[in-house]
Formats: C-alpha cells, structure tokens, sequence
C-alpha cells in the first residue's frame, strides 16, 4: 500500500518509529528534569525571588514597558504594511524607470540592520528614542512586507490578471480588485509571522534608550539585584509569548473570517436524493 509521496509504513517501520518517540520523550523529560534540578540547586524556585511581584511598583514599571513596547510596534504595523503595499505595486510595476529603483531600495532596507536604522535617525536628525524606533521599524518591515505580497502576486495563476484585462479591467484595477486580496489571503500566515517580528524588534529599542519592555526589566533588575533576574526576565518572556499567540489567534480569525464571506455567494448544491424518480 503506498501513499502519494512516500509509502505507508509496515509493522516493523511503526515499531521503530514508536521506540524513536519513547527514547526521545524520555530524553526530552531528562533533560526538563536536570534544567529544573540545576535551577532548583540555585534557589531560583526560592519564595522571596519571586515575592516582588507582590510589589505594586514591579508591575507599574513593567506596565510602562508593556505600554511603550506595544505603542511602537502597533503605530509602526500601522504604517508599515499600507507602505509595504505602496512599495510593492511600484516594485511590480510596468514602467522599468519605477520598477528598478523600488527594487534597490527594498534590498537595501531588507539588507540593514534595524538597530543601525534606529541608531541613524537617533543621532543623524536628532529625533525622540520612541520616533527612531518606529521609522527603523518601520523602514525594514514595509520593505519585508513588499516582497512577502508580491511573492503572494506571483504565486497566482496568471490566469487571474488575464481575466481580469479581458474584462476591460486597467492593470492598477486587476492587480487592487482581483490580485492583491488573493495574494494577501494566501501570504497571511508570513504576515502574520513578520508582524511578530515587528513586535519583538521593538526590544531593540534598549540600544537607543527607548523604553520599552526589556529596558524596564533590566533596570528592575539592576535596581533589586541580580538574584531577581531571572525571575523578572521569565515573567517578560511570558509576556512576549502570550501577546504573539493573541496577535497570531487574531491573524486566523480574520482569515476564517476572509475566506467565509470569499465563499459566500458560492450556491451549494443540493446532493441527489437516492429514491428521486427518473423521468
């Protein structure tokens, strides 16, 4: 018995493979055991390491940093994608005087570090931490953004656009009506990826003295002690995780969403009942 891509495993091919899952689960367990006897040897399971976060003031600090970390990524999202979608019409556009100039422009900003971006707006024009953050974000991103939806665009049939151009569409109206919605819809998981990026690139800002999240747990840290570190610091990436998860969740919920009412005006066909008369 086969399957399209490789053939079904037999008796002999399930044994192993079910010893390979054991050996690996225990190895797994092993290891989860020995991090958690190393770290329990250090104290850092101790009741007083992690009782500051009874401590009202922990929490405000870590409040702030919360609040300025999802401020820089949510404005520098907002601009980044509608620019990214900018970049990458004029990247695929007709006109090669337009096409060619976009498409070094990308690579250059893909090509740049984001910290170095941030660093040249902070000291080259002499802007606020917060505004150096959200241009270098947002710099990197639209051009990220580009090339994720124009590799969506090219990834359709080019039946699309011809449809489109045989139904008396201009270009512009077949690439924003017929195109650009399919390719988004189908690049959303990347989208969605990269705007997770966005996210924990706003950490980042620690080297130009914005204030964000892992800036305000390393000044706590510095402030209680470094016996509180890792307390502190497992707290922040808890953060971090459950905000990603929540923007990912949102990111499917709107894709369902998408592709229900892309569906809604399809009629179902009613099955064929099996006692129907024949005529």
């Amino acid at each position: 018995m086969t399957s399209v891509l490789y053939d079904v495993p037999g008796p002999k091919a399930r044994r192993i493979s079910l010893i390979g899952s054991i050996v690996g689960s225990v190895l797994i367990l092993g290891l989860l055991a020995w991090i958690i006897m190393t770290f329990a040897q250090q104290g850092i399971f101790e009741g007083r390491r992690w009782a500051i976060f009874t401590r009202a003031d922990v929490w405000t600090l870590m409040g702030n940093g919360l609040s300025a970390t999802l401020s820089a990524a949510a404005l520098a999202a907002v601009i980044a994608f509608p620019l990214g979608l900018l970049l990458c019409l004029l990247r695929i556009s007709d006109a090669a005087f337009i096409r060619i100039p976009v498409r070094v422009l990308l690579e250059f900003l893909r090509g740049m570090p984001v910290v170095l971006m941030m660093l040249f707006i902070l000291l080259g024009f002499g802007t606020s931490p917060f505004i150096a953050v959200v241009t270098g974000l947002v710099l990197y991103n639209s051009a990220v953004f580009a090339e994720i939806i124009r590799a969506g665009i090219q990834s359709l049939p080019k039946g699309q656009r011809e449809a489109g151009l045989a139904i008396g569409l201009t270009s512009f109206k077949s690439r924003m009506l017929i195109e650009l919605p399919q390719a988004i819809r189908r690049m959303m998981p990347s989208l969605v990826a990269q705007m997770v990026v966005l996210l924990k690139d706003t950490s980042l800002g620690y080297i130009v003295a914005y204030g964000e999240l892992l800036r305000a747990v390393q000044v706590m840290a510095d402030f209680l002690g470094t016996q509180f570190l890792f307390p502190i610091f497992f707290v922040a990436a808890a953060i971090y995780i459950a905000i990603n998860i929540l923007v990912s969740r949102i990111a499917v919920w709107i894709e369902r969403r998408g592709s229900k009412k892309a569906a809604g005006g399809v009629a179902k066909a009613e099955p064929e009942k099996a006692n129907a008369p024949v005529p």
